[in-house]
């Protein structure tokens, strides 16, 4: 969520004459996040979050807008799109689709605890339930097609051996098929920046703009090399069994799941570890960014390689 289109007062109530919500009262940028451009827009009925989106179409957007409004409406607590007088949620400013969603209260944590992976836990499972009946399917943007394309461009920005460690990861996950496994709408990018807390209970789940139709499992190994991840990278067996037991109360995990847990965590660490990269070599203009740095992705990538122990719950399967 970084400032790469400016957005004038001007602008925002121009933007505000075609809807419902009443009058510009205030417009700040948000610097927080890599994808779009956002703003906190405060109008005379209430607080809302402006995204201008810098990489999506306004084909693809109806997806996740219909997507977080179907969610809104089963109890997940995140952004509730707000449609124009055309009935739309839709919109564009200075060029670029909008959309305006409600602002939710609360913030983000840097040093998660027990209790915020068991809250993470349930919040993510719930997701997962609420979007079982959601009629439409969303390939994975970011996919193992999508590693192995963008590798090309970015080994030749690497050390050796960390282009080594690239190419061997690719060819390691080309191993492994993922199709048996659960699978529905995953959130996709379940970082802590964007879960928001209010009094230590979840308040808000922000930014569904790589949710696709994917296993659940890979949703949940994406959630644990963030929240559950040591700074040196390994899991932290406390915080990973309170997400996995959390979320498996919710959502039971299969047996087949568990078999699948180790490499599918690598997967995470490696799709991350490769968006970061290429947002670091080919960064896009902006006003205010935030690039988020790569090492720390590639040390949890060769974490998940390297580990001995591994963390999982103990449960009934029968």
């Amino acid at each position: 969520m970084s400032v790469f289109t400016s957005v004038t007062e001007s602008d925002a109530r121009a933007l505000l004459e075609r809807y419902s919500i009443g009058t510009l009262v205030a417009l700040q940028g948000i610097a927080a996040g890599i994808e779009n451009t956002n703003y906190f827009l405060t109008s005379s009925e209430g607080d809302y979050v402006l995204t201008l989106f810098e990489k999506l179409s306004p084909a693809e957007l109806p997806y996740f807008l219909k997507l977080m409004d179907h969610l809104a409406k089963r109890g997940v607590p995140c952004p509730q799109p707000v449609a124009n007088r055309h009935g739309s949620f839709l919109d564009e400013v200075n060029g670029k689709p909008a959309s305006i969603v409600s602002r939710l209260e609360g913030g983000s944590l840097t040093a998660p605890s027990v209790a915020h992976c068991r809250a993470v836990g349930i919040v993510l499972a719930n997701i997962h339930l609420a979007g079982r009946d959601f009629p439409v399917a969303h390939e994975n943007p970011r996919g193992a097609h999508w590693w192995k394309t963008v590798s090309h461009e970015l080994i030749p920005h690497l050390s050796e051996e960390s282009a080594a460690l690239l190419q061997a990861e690719i060819r390691y996950q080309a191993l492994h098929r993922w199709q048996d496994l659960p699978r529905g709408i995953i959130h996709a990018d379940l970082f802590r920046d964007n879960v928001l807390f209010r009094d230590n209970v979840v308040s808000g789940v922000i930014d569904f703009y790589f949710a696709c139709t994917d296993a659940w499992l890979y949703d949940l190994a994406i959630t644990a090399n963030d929240w559950c991840t040591t700074a040196t990278g390994e899991l932290d067996t406390a915080l990973t069994e309170a997400l996995l037991s959390a979320y498996h109360s919710i959502r039971p995990l299969l047996p087949i799941e568990r078999g699948a847990w180790p490499a599918m965590l690598r997967a995470a660490a490696l799709r991350f570890w490769v968006s970061r990269l290429y947002d670091l070599h080919y960064p896009r203009p902006g006003e205010m960014t935030h690039a988020k740095d790569p090492t720390h992705l590639e040390r949890i990538l060769q974490s998940r390689i390297n580990a001995l122990q591994r963390i999982w719950i103990d449960q009934d399967y029968s």
